[in-house]
């Protein structure tokens, strides 16, 4: 009965010959529009039908491609098209499934022509061009921005994402017909997103079986962007390359991917990224893999940045043993990312940033110094090449420095604190690695990591001195500053220089001179804040310590003594008041002592550098204060070494040729600037010349012993120091005086002369040990030991007196009352003691 149903049309179901009257006798005419509107119609009218009428087209079309009638073919896709578009029903899911299921049939043909059908329903060569002209639309894409009224919890994309992940690798002969088998396949996946991304009742896209797919795929194409761009036969066919360039689409499918990503699906959409960098050695050239993450960060959300960037660490880390070519692309990637990431939200990755960065420049110094990634050579071990790694540590310090300039000013704080806390120091609990490897292992890490803090406060500004060092990160910078590495003294100063330099003055310090005028350096100066005199106060006495010590060391070349005179100067600018002035022009008098004297046994360079630096500093500071006298004397001693003796001024000295003299013993007094001069000039226009009249005597403190310039000499002063404070050749202390205003009013104004006084005393007892004869020390210090001695046996006579008796003392010779000792059992307590 069926089959003669099937023979017979008027027998046949209505949607049946509704579906047969819409094909034409010939497929060049195109679909029967009068017929559509009447299976239109009819499918809107009884929706229950809507099934079987796609089930129906779907058996046409795969019998016509089974036949090569590819006209009917086209038909069929169109007039779905049609009802897929005009139907909005409860009943859709099941002519979606038709829909579907026509479409994989397509994919699945081996033709390109059908593939490119079933994506982007265009085939050439067949039928004439012009009957597909208004059929170009993506019908995938198509349907995927149809909102369904039910959702279809059965339905499954994995054949289509594979099927289209396929096409985007497609490496046919024909070149245009690879580039829109490429490009049907990035729309195809573009549709899949847009379908499925939103709804957690479909199928998960982010899941790792589809994203692994996914992405790698839009990365192929954004990877032959390149060879995409060099075959454009002209600029003026440019625009029309444009739209069919597979690069341009997959970049924007990226896009929207990444744009659509929630918080959770991040690491899922960022892991096959990292992996196909690997996979196909894209760290190393760099450029994609930059131009990648650019896209990323653009495109996820601001909130997400930091998820990307925690990815690239764990991603860093565990290629800790790779290439440091690799490791350095990877690094450079972080740096572009986190610059990006700054400008967002990133939250607590700032510090794990650094401290990954931080630990994979330590392990990059290991291994330049070991030559393996095992800590010893064997047969396979991997060699490491020196300037490669070299290379990586550069690139670790220069993202160090870009992304901190893009931190607000408390969180680059915290990081300068962190990075400091890493500089490994001398200490008396915690020694530092002993022999040649230990020695090379601790100054390469305390050259990186202050290469790293250079960077991080470089263009560095904060208004509070206070905030910007605190005395954690000072003293430790400071105790840095006493090493015997002439580079890491270096870069101590370079570093004190970029935290002063809050006006941009620095670069007009880089050359030492002495100009007749300093107005042409057009300096910006502004008036000490109350905050920055508190912070002078507390910390100049160990700046200019510093400072003067780093000037006797021997190993300085021409860039140290031109940043201590951009310190000084910068210092002068920012920080100076009226006590900081005169404390600074003791200190170079002082530095100008030490060139004349040469107790250090210092070269005549040195000395030199030494007498051509306070001659330049001298000169600016005497035009800063704009005292007349101060700088006619100046002046004049200048113009006296520029007659006589140039080989006192910068000019000569800090130059490629230095002019020297070889007999630096007989300056005479004319040659040098006069404390007693200075004091007079600047003590007649309110400048405290009592203190001007002090030379400048630096403090001894722990860090003397740590540093391994301390002489024997010294060690013993500190000692004697010591005893000297406790001796009992001291006169008995006094009854406490009344304590009125005027005693208070006294020692206020006294207190800077004593503590002057104290230090000349520390001085003549340093220089005592250091010129008199040993066996006068020795005398000396046998007298001391005596006196010691007795005293101690007076405590001891004191400590081990029998206990008091409690019935009472009696009276020995020389009329000193003497306690009697009876036994505790004779003893009589009071009644109260009593239980």
């Amino acid at each position: 009965m069926y089959g003669v149903c099937g023979c017979c049309g008027a027998l046949r179901p209505r949607y049946k010959r509704l579906v047969d009257n819409i094909f034409p006798e010939d497929p060049e005419d195109g679909l029967v529009k009068t017929n559509m509107e009447k299976l239109t119609f009819y499918a809107l009218s009884a929706p229950e039908k809507l099934d079987r009428i796609g089930a129906y087209l779907s058996e046409r079309l795969i019998r016509d491609v089974g036949r090569h009638r590819y006209g009917y073919v086209c038909i069929a896709m169109e007039a779905l098209d049609q009802l897929l578009m005009a139907c909005h029903c409860q009943s859709i899911n099941l002519f979606v499934e038709s829909f579907l299921k026509m479409v994989a049939k397509l994919l699945e043909s081996e033709k390109p022509n059908l593939q490119i059908l079933g994506t982007n329903s265009l085939l050439q060569g067949h039928v004439p061009f012009g009957y597909f002209e208004g059929f170009q639309q993506n019908k995938f894409v198509k349907f995927a921005n149809i909102e369904e009224d039910t959702p279809s919890y059965h339905r499954s994309y994995d054949f289509f994402v594979s099927r289209f992940s396929e096409m985007c690798h497609c490496s046919h002969d024909d070149l245009e017909i690879k580039t829109k088998i490429r490009m049907s396949g990035i729309k195809g996946l573009q549709g899949v997103v847009r379908k499925t991304v939103n709804d957690e009742l479909q199928a998960n896209i982010w899941d790792p079986q589809h994203m692994d797919k996914i992405v790698p795929s839009l990365l192929f194409n954004l990877q032959h962007v390149e060879e995409a761009e060099s075959r454009s036969p002209s600029p003026l066919q440019a625009p029309e390359k444009e739209k069919e360039n597979p690069a341009e689409l997959a970049e924007r499918c990226l896009r929207e991917l990444l744009g659509r990503a929630a918080f959770g699906n991040i690491k899922n959409a960022i892991k096959p990224v990292l992996i196909h960098l690997d996979n196909h050695s894209l760290w190393e050239p760099k450029v994609f893999a930059i131009r990648c993450f650019k896209i990323i960060m653009y495109s996820i959300q601001p909130q997400h940045s930091h998820l990307v960037i925690q990815q690239l660490l764990s991603h860093l880390d565990a290629n800790s043993r790779s290439a440091a070519t690799v490791r350095a692309g990877i690094v450079e990637v972080l740096s572009e990312a986190a610059v990006i990431a700054a400008t967002g939200s990133v939250g607590p990755t700032v510090l794990e940033m650094f401290n990954t960065l931080l630990r994979q420049l330590r392990l990059s110094i290991d291994y330049a110094l070991t030559g393996s990634y095992d800590g010893a050579i064997s047969l396979g071990t991997k060699i490491i090449k020196e300037h490669e790694e070299r290379m990586f540590q550069e690139a670790v310090i220069k993202t160090i420095g870009s992304f901190a300039s893009t931190l607000p000013t408390y969180q680059r704080s915290e990081v300068i604190l962190f990075i400091m806390s890493k500089v490994p120091l001398p200490s008396l609990h915690h020694p530092m690695e002993t022999g040649r490897t230990g020695e090379n292992r601790n100054r390469l890490t305390q050259i990186m990591l202050l290469k790293s803090l250079l960077q991080v406060s470089t263009g560095f500004q904060c208004n509070n001195m206070m905030s910007a060092l605190p005395s954690n990160f000072l003293d430790r910078l400071l105790s840095t500053a006493l090493m015997e590495d002439a580079e890491i003294r270096l870069f101590v100063l370079e570093i004190l220089i970029s935290f002063l330099d809050r006006h941009g003055n620095r670069h007009k310090f880089s050359t030492i001179s002495t100009l007749s005028d300093i107005s042409v350096l057009k300096l910006k100066v502004d008036k000490c804040s109350r905050q920055d005199t508190v912070f002078m106060k507390k910390h100049s006495q160990q700046l200019y310590r510093h400072i003067y010590l780093t000037c006797k060391e021997e190993t300085n070349i021409q860039k140290h003594y031109e940043a201590l005179y951009s310190l000084l100067a910068l210092i002068s600018i920012e920080l100076a008041n009226e006590e900081v002035v005169v404390d600074l022009i003791r200190l170079v008098l002082a530095v100008q002592d030490v060139a004349q004297v040469n107790e250090e046994n210092l070269p005549v360079y040195n000395r030199c550098a030494l007498y051509a630096l306070g001659a330049a500093y001298l000169n600016l500071i005497s035009q800063l204060t704009t005292v007349p006298a101060f700088c006619q004397h100046i002046h004049e001693v200048i113009e006296t070494r520029k007659k006589e003796a140039p080989y006192m001024l910068p000019e000569d000295v800090f130059v490629e040729r230095p002019r020297l003299s070889q007999n630096l013993d007989g300056v005479v007094i004319e040659f040098l600037f006069r404390q007693s001069k200075i004091s007079e000039v600047l003590g007649g226009s309110g400048y405290n010349s009592d203190r001007l009249c002090l030379p400048y005597i630096p403090q001894l403190t722990d860090e003397d012993r740590l540093s391994k310039r301390k002489s024997i000499g010294e060690t013993i002063s500190l000692q004697v120091e010591v005893e000297s404070r406790n001796s009992p050749e001291k006169e008995e202390r006094v009854p406490a005086e009344e304590i009125t205003y005027e005693t208070l009013k006294k020692a206020i104004v006294d207190s800077v002369a004593v503590e002057e006084q104290e230090r000349e005393r520390r001085r003549q007892v340093v220089e005592k040990f250091q010129k008199a004869p040993f066996e006068e020390i020795a005398a000396h210090c046998g007298a001391r030991a005596s006196l010691l001695q007795s005293k101690l046996n007076q405590i001891f006579e004191i400590t081990i007196r029998p206990p008091p008796s409690p019935s009472g003392t009696i009276t020995a010779a020389y009329g000193q009352p003497q306690n009697h000792s009876i036994p505790v059992y004779e003893m009589k307590f009071p009644d109260l003691c009593v239980y």
